[in-house]
């Protein structure tokens, strides 16, 4: 695949926009030439990858090329898919033959220039109006020093497009049967969403959310921009927070299943036997051959919940005792433990 656009930026393939902004911002502040004056060699490379990964994995038509065909799709030595189709032409220049498409980078310093809103801060260009790293940096380096960098920072950047409403939460309840399972749950939302006049209409989607074995309670799953449409703000992202549904049997701790057996002080004493129904519907068949005392715990391995990053592995199922002691014993009960425990030399 030659440069993975992906490394350079430090994002899974995965990235929403949000997170190649917040990527591209972090690394472009870091790394543009007239930040780094005693490398800026090294810098100026590093700035034009930078502005490269973020000018492909941004847009949705190049991203989908480079996801299928790598940076040999983008060079146009295979043609991309619905090649010539709406909009084509912005993306890519025509080459040798009809079904041959070319991408050419942006210059850096314009991508860095419009994403962070301004054109012009620092008056004079280093190189031109239409400077490229070729030809020098746009900025001179005498005006674009560390307290410029400071003055809008990496989590505020000064940009005049529009702001993004907050995201939305909601709870996703689930029982520990799904979450030992996993399952997938369907999701109907409202939303509005606005038209080429700007009009709002309300819709109604379903959302799909796959619910992994093992995912902890708090576990968030975000929708990106699946909020009300309004304008000159952007939507707000949805988020759905797994909540965990009490369960009659088992409590969770960690990656541990916890379950209370009451039993007689006679069963403590002599031996018993735990059957337990697993969440998955299987029935355990416990034999206890220890003196069960009050904090006595059984540990059967992994019996417990899956691990989310090692779905082949499990924590432990952990059984614990309420034992039942007798309210009143009469005196021939109280003589014949006595006799068994004093005289037998069980006491201890």
């Amino acid at each position: 695949m030659g440069v993975d656009y992906y490394k350079v930026l430090g994002v899974d393939k995965n990235a929403t926009d949000d997170e190649l902004k917040k990527a591209y911002r972090k690394l472009a502040m870091k790394w543009h030439p007239d930040k780094n004056p005693n490398n800026k060699k090294e810098a100026e490379a590093k700035f034009k990858q930078i502005s490269e990964a973020y000018e492909v994995l941004s847009d949705p038509q190049k991203r989908q090329v480079y996801d299928q065909y790598g940076e040999e799709g983008l060079k146009g030595q295979v043609p991309p898919p619905d090649a010539g189709g709406p909009g084509g032409a912005s993306f890519f220049q025509t080459g040798e033959g009809p079904n041959v498409f070319r991408f050419n980078p942006r210059n850096a310093d314009d991508i860095f220039t419009e994403f962070f809103g301004f054109s012009s801060p620092f008056g004079g260009m280093g190189g031109g109006g239409g400077g490229s790293m070729r030809g020098g940096s746009r900025f001179s380096s005498g005006m674009f020093g560390d307290d410029m960098f400071s003055s809008f920072g990496e989590s505020r950047p000064m940009s005049s497009g529009p702001r993004k409403a907050p995201p939305i939460e909601n709870a996703l309840p689930c029982s520990l049967e799904e979450l030992y399972k996993g399952t997938t749950k369907k999701m109907k939302i409202s939303r509005e969403i606005a038209d080429a006049s700007g009009r709002t209409l309300p819709v109604e989607e379903i959302l799909t959310i796959d619910i992994k074995p093992g995912w902890k309670k708090g576990t968030k799953i975000t929708f990106p921009e699946k909020g009300n449409e309004q304008p000159n703000v952007v939507p707000a992202d949805l988020i759905f927070k797994v909540d965990e549904k009490p369960h009659s049997v088992f409590t969770r701790d960690g990656n541990d299943l916890v379950v209370t057996q009451k039993i007689s002080l006679a069963d403590a004493l002599t031996g018993y036997t735990v059957r337990i129904t697993t969440l998955d519907g299987r029935t355990l068949t416990i034999p206890i051959n220890n003196v069960i005392h009050p904090n006595y715990e059984e540990v059967v391995p992994r019996e417990g919940m899956p691990i989310p990053k090692e779905p082949s592995k499990r924590g432990n199922l952990r059984i614990k005792f309420n034992i039942k002691f007798p309210t009143r014993l009469t005196a021939e009960q109280k003589a014949g433990i006595k006799k068994v425990l004093v005289d037998g030399k069980l006491a201890s």
